[in-house]
């Protein structure tokens, strides 16, 4: 039985099936089972490992859309089970409980940002070619968003595309780019108006990556891994067909997008360091003892605990059909606001222990997670942008002073 089924199950009744559906389906291993002492935020990974792990959830994906589980909450005419949001957060909070693979945030992309932004924007021919490739593990979608120039100010892309016959040719280049080595299509913003700044004259794109003039540049970071990566588009042809949304319309697409990720942004199960792994650290090194260590983790918990309620009280407001808001950048601050605490009560607690590998374990492996989380002060959004955000949709404020666009003047005839 799929979770599909004609008579809509109540949903403690859905729960009971779909706990009975994980533990009869879900892998039992790994090939990039995480270490008990992993805290990192970032993989890792040799190339291989991490193909690896990414065949072995592109696999996990198949099983759930096969089972009627990859995408509950959307129409049963666009591949879902057709049932309340509510559904898949219970399913999603079993499935992180039930199944022990890894995550990996490419995975997350595409299922959870591209396919829905594609099941809005696309036309018919699009949603048709991507969206069962897309739930069922076969394709999967990266962002190219940011870029060095911009960063996540994504109004100031400079990326542009030209219309020539039916087709259009992308040129410029794209940074921060999380799995593009491992893609299989792009959802890209770039400028279609010449001439144009801002917000307007922009227009989203699928691409192909193994497209002609798409070349991927693996980024190393300073943690040790390539999550992110360099995209260069060099004069890159794709057909109008692969538009979303209309010419000059992009930035709607993209906030759409956007509001996607930050409402994942703040549940991120498979990041390093909880509240658990840092009070283990705090009982091996017997930091208890100390007035400050025991205080710092009480207000991780506090945070921690105080962040369950609002995701709760957020997926309520949701299930009543109240707009976001600017819900998702307020959690995404407090989540990297915790991830920075952690850090902190972890460094005090280890000192030089994080300057090498002396061999104990449970040590030096944190410095994976000091490396790694200011990330994401930039992943999902700046700090910055997610405050001018709160400030404008949340507290009402005025819109902060941008640099006036520069005059055009029309061509002498």
């Amino acid at each position: 039985m799929t979770a599909a089924a004609t008579r809509r199950p109540d949903l403690d009744e859905h729960t009971v099936s779909a706990r009975v559906w994980l533990a009869e389906n879900a892998p039992a291993t790994s090939v990039a089972a995480r270490d008990a002492h992993d805290v990192s935020v970032f993989h890792n990974l040799s190339h291989d490992v991490e193909q690896g792990l990414i065949d072995e959830l592109r696999a996990w994906q198949r099983t759930k859309f096969d089972g009627g589980y990859a995408a509950i909450s959307w129409p049963s005419d666009m591949y879902g089970a057709g049932l309340p949001a509510e559904f898949e957060d219970a399913f999603k909070q079993a499935e992180a409980e039930l199944v022990p693979l890894p995550r990996h945030e490419l995975l997350s992309v595409t299922v959870n940002l591209i396919a829905p932004t594609i099941r809005i924007f696309a036309s018919e021919t699009v949603r048709s070619m991507l969206l069962p490739g897309l739930l069922d593990g076969s394709l999967l979608a990266c962002q190219l968003f940011s870029e060095p120039a911009a960063g996540s100010d994504l109004a100031n892309v400079s990326t542009r595309a030209r219309r020539d016959g039916d087709d259009w040719v992308l040129s410029g280049q794209k940074v921060w780019t999380s799995g593009a080595q491992f893609a299989d299509w792009g959802q890209a913003i770039v400028r279609t108006e010449p001439g144009s700044s801002g917000s307007g004259g922009l227009t989203t794109f699928v691409i192909p990556m193994d497209a002609e003039g798409v070349e991927v540049r693996p980024i190393r970071q300073m943690s040790g891994g390539t999550s992110f990566n360099e995209v260069f588009l060099n004069d890159v042809r794709i057909p109008d067909s692969h538009r979303l949304g209309d010419i000059g319309d992009g930035w709607a697409v993209t906030r759409a997008t956007l509001g996607f990720e930050r409402a994942n942004a703040s549940n991120k199960k498979g990041v390093g360091g909880s509240f658990d792994q840092l009070l283990e650290l705090a009982q091996r090194t017997g930091s208890l003892q100390h007035r400050d260590i025991r205080t710092g983790l009480a207000e991780v918990r506090l945070r921690e605990v105080g962040a369950e309620v609002a995701l709760r009280r957020d997926k309520r407001a949701r299930d009543a059909g109240e707009a976001p808001g600017a819900a998702g950048s307020m959690r995404k601050l407090q989540w990297v606001t915790r991830l920075g605490m952690v850090s902190d009560l972890a460094r005090t607690m280890l000192g030089d222990k994080l300057i090498a590998d002396d061999g104990d374990p449970g040590t030096f492996s944190w410095n994976a997670h000091l490396l790694g989380a200011p990330g994401y002060r930039i992943a999902g959004g700046t700090d910055q942008i997610q405050r001018s955000i709160i400030a404008e949709r949340h507290l009402g404020l005025p819109r902060e002073p941008r640099a006036p666009k520069p005059s055009r003047t029309e061509p002498t005839k």
